[in-house]
């Protein structure tokens, strides 16, 4: 995965951002509607594209489209560079391999020991009953 390939396909839209803010909301667009084509992405090869549709399938439009907004800051270029970085974020996470559990073998050592005390015990507690005459 290519970050720059990635951020060249992205395709932006400024909006008016909503919410207080006086006059400034109403004059300015500075809300950032990032969108993704899952789809037709170069950058991606075929497999991290059906990791990428498993992985993020509750947030894909039908048409395999990643669709982010940020309106946090009053500045369009901060709010762009802040949904940039949310959306590298999500891929990275959304590609991500977790390592296969491989099961351990318990030492044997470790038995013997369960055993001999689990033998100990049933002997104090054999030495508790009255003795048979």
């Amino acid at each position: 995965m290519e970050k720059d390939k990635l951020i060249s396909e992205l395709v932006f839209k400024a909006v008016r951002s909503s919410g207080a803010g006086g006059q400034n909301v109403n004059k300015v667009s500075s809300k950032v509607v990032l969108s993704f084509d899952l789809k037709n992405a170069n950058s991606l090869s075929m497999e991290e594209k059906i990791r990428l549709e498993t992985s993020l399938s509750s947030r894909l439009t039908n048409d395999h489209i990643l669709i982010l907004n940020c309106d946090e800051d009053r500045s369009q270029l901060k709010n762009k560079e802040i949904v940039i970085k949310r959306f590298l974020a999500i891929i990275e996470q959304g590609l991500y391999i977790p390592k296969i559990r491989k099961a351990t073998k318990i030492p044997k050592s470790v038995i013997r020991k369960r055993l001999k005390d689990k033998k100990n015990l049933s002997e104090t507690k054999k030495n508790r009953k009255k003795p048979e005459y």
